[in-house]
C-alpha cells in the first residue's frame, strides 16, 4: 500500500517542478533551472499484462541541456529488486520518448539513502553493459533549514528538507521555521506545502509536532489539516467536559449517601478522563459502603 510519506516526496515535484535544479545543485549536479516543463503520464505497462509505474515523471525544457525527462521515485526502504526496475524505467523513457531520463530517488532515512545512491552495474562483471546511477536526495545530503529567512527563500525546498529529515533531532527547530515563513504567505501557498508536510511526516513522532504548530502559529489558516486539528481539539474539549460531569456525579452521590472520600480517592475520581470509566463508579457509587470500593476490578 502506497503511504502519504512516498506520496509527498515525490508528489511536491508535480506541484514544483523547478525544485529539481535546486535539489540538483544540492546534491553537486549542475542542471540548470527548466524553462518548462509538461507533467507525463506515469504508466509504463507494457501491452502484456506487466504493470510498471514510476511515482512522478516530468519533462524539463532547459536551455543548456535541451528536453530532459525526470523521474522521480520515492523510496521508503532497501529493496534488491528495485535496481533492476529502475534500469528498465530509464530504457523504456529513452525507447518511448528518445530523451535522455534522469532519476531521482528521494528517501526519508540515511541507510536506505546511502544504499539506493551506489551505482549499480548490470551484466558480467568483466564487461558490464549498464551502469545505474540515480541522484539520492535524503537526509545524508538536504539542508537542515532551521532559519525561517531562509526557509521563506525556497519554501519548495525547506518542505522536501522538513520531510527528508522527519527524524532528525532538530526535526522541531526545522518545522518551526516552516511555519514561522508560512505566516505571510498567501493562502494558496501554505494550503500544498502544509498538506505536504503531513503527509510526508507520515505516522512519525514530529506529525503530532507539526499539527501543533499549524493549530498555534497558523491558526487562523483554514487548510483541511487545520480544519482536523481544530474537530480534534474541539472533541477533546467535549470529552474532558463530559468526564468533568461524570467525576462530579460521582462526587455527589458519594456525599450525598454520606460517604468519606479520601483525597486520594478523589484525586482518583476527578483525574479520571474516561466518562465510560466513570459511569461504572457512578453506578458503583450507589452501593459502595466506602468509596475505595467503588474502584474494585470486576
Amino acid at each position: 500500500m502506497v503511504s502519504s510519506p512516498h506520496e509527498a516526496m515525490h508528489r511536491i515535484f508535480q506541484e514544483h517542478p523547478d525544485l529539481f535544479s535546486r535539489v540538483s545543485e544540492v546534491l553537486g549536479v549542475d542542471f540548470g533551472p527548466p524553462t518548462s516543463v509538461t507533467v507525463r503520464p506515469t504508466d509504463l505497462t507494457e501491452a502484456r499484462p506487466l504493470e510498471r509505474r514510476v511515482d512522478t515523471l516530468l519533462r524539463l525544457e532547459t536551455e543548456d541541456d535541451g528536453p530532459l525527462l525526470l523521474a522521480v521515485e520515492a523510496q521508503g526502504k532497501k529493496d534488491p529488486d528495485k535496481p533492476a526496475s529502475w534500469a528498465y524505467y530509464a530504457s523504456y523513457l529513452l525507447t518511448k520518448y528518445r530523451l535522455q531520463p534522469i532519476l531521482l530517488v528521494v528517501c526519508q532515512d540515511r541507510a536506505t539513502a546511502e544504499w539506493a545512491a551506489r551505482p549499480v552495474h548490470f551484466g558480467p562483471r568483466q564487461w558490464p553493459l549498464l551502469t545505474l546511477r540515480p541522484l539520492v536526495a535524503g537526509p545524508h545530503n538536504m539542508p537542515v533549514i532551521t532559519d525561517p529567512a531562509e526557509a521563506r527563500k525556497d519554501l519548495a525546498l525547506a518542505t522536501l528538507s522538513a520531510i527528508t529529515h522527519g527524524r532528525d533531532p532538530d526535526i522541531g527547530a526545522i518545522l518551526k521555521a516552516v511555519t514561522t515563513a508560512l505566516q505571510d504567505a498567501p493562502d494558496a501557498v501554505k494550503n500544498p506545502i502544509i498538506e505536504f508536510i503531513s503527509q510526508g511526516l507520515g505516522k512519525l513522532p514530529a506529525a503530532a509536532l507539526w499539527r501543533k504548530l499549524v493549530a498555534v502559529d497558523l491558526s487562523f489558516y483554514k487548510s483541511p489539516l487545520f480544519q482536523e486539528v481544530r474537530d480534534e481539539a474541539r472533541d477533546k474539549g467535549r470529552d474532558e467536559g463530559r468526564a468533568q460531569r461524570a467525576a462530579e456525579d460521582v462526587l455527589a452521590v458519594l456525599a450525598e449517601r454520606g460517604i468519606d472520600v479520601s483525597e486520594d480517592a478523589r484525586e482518583r475520581i476527578t483525574g479520571c478522563g474516561d466518562p465510560e470509566v466513570l459511569r461504572r463508579w457512578l453506578r458503583r457509587a450507589v452501593t459502595a459502603p466506602a468509596a475505595e470500593d467503588i474502584f474494585v476490578v470486576d
